[in-house]
């Protein structure tokens, strides 16, 4: 089973007994929520008594294998979801176990980890639920990057009755980061910006929310950082935060330029075309050329310690850090 083929069988109302979903991608947990209940709830009112919500941080395995061993009450199946189910202790869980190796029939239950359950440097060991749950109902949920990311976010925007050109999608991406959720609150407001009931976003629609002195001061930073320009740097940042860009879309942008780059110089490396490389990042083949130049003048060393270090300001603004002095040292470290 994968994510699409999920939502797929749901609209046509045919759900699985049970389901893991893990990963770094909260809006995509979200949307598999409302779509399962969608397709278990014809009357939303039935899922008042047969949807119960536990937060795997409050709960235990014998409450959610209790749960989901009730039968329905007015709908036919119930809808068990299990938030933060990375939380769920290890120890005691048999009656989950015995649960998961045969579920009720009368039962979806969906167990949401927002982060990845493998083994890597913080988990020594895959989290039980991998081994617990059959693998045919486990998804992991990799946030898209790059042109996945816009169609991701069209794809998304759809389930809201919004059609995104593929310019509008593209500058979004460039101009908001790859926080899907982000995304798609842009794409919204921009599409009230074209009237109480436009339903397309094009490249327009973008200007009017993001604007165009805005996007101009963006690539101007990118430039001043480029050229190695710390004062004139330092004063578009100042008149970015002042004009209201939030400092986690900043980082996303300037991010994204750098894994652009990257991307870029490997392409290069590989003997890839100029006019094949614009093609592949959508831009003008002049654009392309000075991105070309700026790759070749950096070392993937220099490259992959710069990304770290907008990821170090990025977890030090989510984790309490002065968003501006953070984004005033990153700036001078990038220059």
């Amino acid at each position: 089973m994968d994510y699409p083929g999920l939502l797929r069988d749901a609209e046509r109302r045919t759900v699985p007994p049970v389901a893991l979903l893990h990963g770094p991608a909260p809006l995509l947990l979200d949307d598999a929520v409302g779509v399962l209940s969608a397709a278990i709830f014809a009357d939303p009112a039935s899922g008042a008594f047969d949807r119960e919500v536990l937060d795997g941080r409050e709960t235990t395995t014998e409450a959610v294998a209790r749960s989901a061993m009730t039968l329905p009450f007015l709908a036919a199946r119930r809808l068990v979801v299990v938030r933060h189910a990375e939380a769920l202790a290890a120890g005691n869980h048999e009656t989950l176990l015995a649960y998961l190796a045969r579920p009720s029939p009368s039962t979806c239950l969906l167990l949401l980890a927002a982060e990845s359950l493998r083994a890597d440097r913080v988990r020594k060991n895959d989290h039980w639920l991998l081994r617990a749950v059959p693998a045919s109902s486990v998804i992991e949920l990799f946030p898209p990057r790059g042109q996945a990311l816009e169609r991701a976010l069209q794809q998304r925007a759809r389930l809201d009755g919004l059609e995104v050109a593929d310019e509008a999608a593209r500058m979004l991406v460039e101009f908001v980061g790859d926080d899907l959720g982000l995304l798609l609150g842009e794409v919204r407001k921009a599409a009230l910006a074209g009237g109480p009931d436009n339903r397309r976003v094009g490249a327009g629609e973008v200007r009017a929310v993001v604007g165009d002195h805005r996007v101009s001061d963006l690539f101007d930073l990118v430039r001043a950082i480029e050229r190695g320009e710390r004062g004139r740097a330092q004063t578009l940042l100042d008149q970015l935060l002042r004009a209201g860009e939030e400092p986690l879309r900043l980082l996303g942008f300037l991010g994204g330029e750098l894994r652009t780059t990257w991307a870029v110089k490997e392409w290069a490396r590989r003997g890839i075309p100029a006019a094949e490389i614009a093609r592949r990042l959508r831009r003008p083949l002049p654009v392309t050329e000075r991105v070309l130049a700026r790759a070749e003048s950096l070392q993937t060393a220099d490259l992959a310690r710069r990304l770290w270090r907008c990821w170090q300001v990025e977890f030090a603004v989510k984790t309490g850090g002065e968003p501006r002095a953070e984004m005033a040292i990153l700036i001078a470290d990038l220059c």
